[in-house]
């Protein structure tokens, strides 16, 4: 484990050990073990609400929660869902789903309260618990690396120690959303479980924490815990700030007669782009294996994100093509001459990822899971999404869609 992960990652466990009133790591390179507990694991679903599963969610509003939500509850799950602003969710989203309304419960919970935390556990004693809660922005990362920590990090150890609390008899199976961020840059190799991890910033430091702590548990507590590596997936519901989304509004807008750049950073960074609907089906799946485990979920291709706006604006029949180099690049629509993209340099990360690729041969092996939408389609179901936002918003009277 590289050094930064390590040194926060040790010092997670101290807190742990205090919350828990067991010793703490007598050095930074000793990874502490108690030994596996004397209850076996009982039979799953035993705490069920009628006939059906009872599931927890940490980070409902989010696009990967709002998607497993409304698979869960397709599968007849009850599901229990925990954000700190519930406003956030589109309840839209469950909209098809019958009886809803009584099978999703929303609770206003913070990551960072151990106290609610323990309390909701103790209350809704899930079989299922998804921890998806996170700051996810990697540049937010950089600026406040601190909250970054408090919230991927410690609130993964917290979430946790309330478990190992309240399911003595270890039913619960809990799954930890990890990052292929982890990994840092690929330089062109193909990353999957056994692959070495090197965080190239704040995000995946304390992403990485939370990945060590999720396996500790699971060794030294005997937690059905599982680390989901997923490398990056996108949908209509991405927030705003990441880059996919903000092309896709882009392009929506200029659809509709706003002439203003799209300004970008690097556009030749490769990402391993794949479909948050897909990915949240190897979450469940790898919570219904006997044993748990980790596992990386990817396509295994990469994209530039020269490719991704290219596409996009293709989706309105604009035809792109580029003009000078590195910041002084622009993207001009082939028919007309507009300048339609720019690079911008204060979008340059500190530190930067060149590219991800992922294999998911395991998943696949052994979960029997797969990538079914491709990168054309995942972009353009971007770009037609946002611009029935702006459609619906028009018809309304109102200025800008609801995002």
């Amino acid at each position: 484990m590289p050094a930064p992960s390590r040194t926060i990652f040790c010092q997670l466990l101290s807190q742990r050990s205090q919350f828990l009133g067991k010793p703490a790591l007598s050095s930074p390179g000793v990874m502490w073990k108690r030994p596996l507990p004397l209850v076996q694991p009982t039979r799953r679903h035993t705490h069920l609400v009628g006939d059906r599963p009872i599931a927890l969610i940490t980070g409902v509003t989010g696009q990967d929660g709002g998607y497993l939500a409304a698979l869960l509850l397709q599968k007849g799950y009850v599901v229990h869902g925990i954000a700190r602003d519930l406003s956030r969710l589109d309840r839209s989203r469950f909209e098809h789903i019958l009886d809803v309304d009584r099978r999703l419960h929303l609770h206003v919970c913070d990551i960072v309260d151990a106290v609610s935390l323990a309390r909701l556990l103790d209350e809704i004693r899930p079989d299922e618990i998804y921890n998806l809660a996170a700051q996810t922005h990697i540049q937010t990362s950089f600026e406040d690396p601190a909250r970054t920590t408090d919230v991927n990090a410690t609130g993964a150890v917290r979430l946790l120690s309330a478990l190992v609390k309240s399911d003595p008899g270890r039913r619960t199976r809990y799954y930890q959303a990890s990052s292929s961020e982890m990994f840092g840059d690929a330089n062109g190799h193909i990353q999957d479980e056994s692959s070495h991890f090197h965080p190239m910033n704040p995000y995946a430091v304390s992403k990485l924490a939370a990945y060590e702590a999720t396996v500790n548990f699971r060794e030294a507590f005997g937690v059905h815990a599982s680390n989901g590596i997923l490398f990056n997936h996108e949908s209509p519901w991405r927030g705003e700030r990441f880059v996919t989304r903000k092309i896709s509004l882009a392009v929506a807008r200029r659809h509709f007669g706003d002439t203003a750049l799209l300004k970008l950073g690097n556009l030749d960074t490769r990402r391993d782009w794949g479909h948050a609907r897909d990915y949240v089906e190897g979450m469940w799946l790898m919570l219904q294996r006997d044993e748990p485990d980790d596992y990386v979920l990817a396509t295994s291709e990469h994209h530039s994100v020269r490719e991704f706006v290219e596409i996009a604006f293709g989706e309105i029949g604009r035809k792109l093509v580029w003009e000078g180099e590195g910041a002084d690049e622009v993207g001009f629509d082939l028919e007309s001459g507009d300048p339609l993209v720019a690079v911008d340099p204060t979008f340059f990360r500190p530190t930067d990822i060149g590219l991800t690729l992922g294999d998911a041969s395991k998943a696949r092996q052994l979960l029997g899971w797969e990538c079914r939408t491709s990168f054309a389609q995942l972009v353009n179901e971007m770009v037609a999404a946002d611009i029935r936002r702006f459609e619906l918003a028009k018809a309304s009277g109102a200025n800008q869609p609801t995002i």
